[in-house]
């Protein structure tokens, strides 16, 4: 026997009084298969983690946290940069919300040449893309973490035998105005270090990247403060949010830095911060 269901109670439909908008609600942590297109005209196959916010009024009770996972799935097995684009402007018209944010965190891998040897080896990188759209405006952003190695100014001029050095991640956060691959940040990052790092290394490059950390010595303002000249000599790049956190090797803490700029002066500080 069907027993027809007549209605179904829609509770975050309904009304709350308590007069308290929310700025971001949704799920964390999702992940989906993705597809990431390389500099070298091939794809890349990741999977990536997921953050997926929208604003609540104040008179909701509730946003339907279903239809977040339902626009993921719409977008069949690998989502890639152009539909993640596409779902920003989804997810806030089937949500009926003024303002979304998605966030889409994976790995990403590049296949780097030794130095010396030209042995060739796989490094991964940390990519967030982060798109947010208010009132039909969408904005979007790329963060790439970069290890890197420095080394310290003051530990090489005091000592008389070598220096101290450490593995660095510099962090960096853009908006632009033209396409940004994700080598292009890496490269800017990385020729701003001590040295790169490497997946593989022989004997002489290990040689080559000691020597080179100790001739290139930076402290972590040095870092930000180098990184962010060269951005501001990239015309793509519209603003920008440069960290460095330096994993020290004599010390039991990390040092840390950071340097933002909007160059047009057109991104409220809560948008990118």
């Amino acid at each position: 026997m069907n027993h027809a269901v007549e209605s179904i109670a829609d509770i975050q439909s309904s009304a709350d009084t308590r007069r308290i908008p929310i700025d971001k609600v949704g799920i964390k942590d999702i992940k989906h298969p993705v597809v990431v297109k390389d500099r070298k005209g091939g794809v890349q196959h990741t999977v990536a983690n997921f953050n997926m916010y929208v604003s609540l009024p104040q008179d909701f009770k509730g946003t339907h946290m279903s239809r977040f996972v339902e626009i993921l799935n719409h977008h069949e097995y690998e989502i890639s940069v152009e539909s993640f684009k596409v779902m920003l402007g989804e997810m806030t018209e089937l949500l009926g919300a003024p303002t979304g944010h998605i966030e889409m965190s994976f790995p990403y891998f590049v296949n780097k040449k030794a130095p010396i040897s030209g042995v060739m080896s796989l490094i991964d990188y940390q990519v967030t893309f982060i798109g947010e759209i208010e009132n039909d405006a969408p904005c979007m952003m790329l963060k790439v973490v970069v290890p890197v190695t420095s080394l310290c100014p003051c530990s090489k001029q005091i000592s008389e035998r070598g220096a101290h050095n450490q593995r660095s991640h510099v962090t960096v956060t853009v908006r632009t105005s033209g396409f940004v691959w994700i080598e292009d940040v890496i490269d800017l990052v990385e020729e701003q270090a001590s040295s790169q790092l490497y997946g593989l290394l022989k004997r002489p490059d290990e040689k080559f990247v000691t020597e080179q950390a100790y001739d290139n010595p930076k402290f972590v303002e040095d870092m930000v403060r180098d990184v962010a000249s060269a951005l501001n000599r990239d015309d793509r790049i519209t603003a920008y949010v440069v960290e460095s956190e330096n994993f020290e090797s004599i010390h039991n803490h990390s040092a840390y830095a950071l340097v933002k700029k909007d160059k047009k002066d057109a991104i409220n500080g809560s948008r990118f911060s």
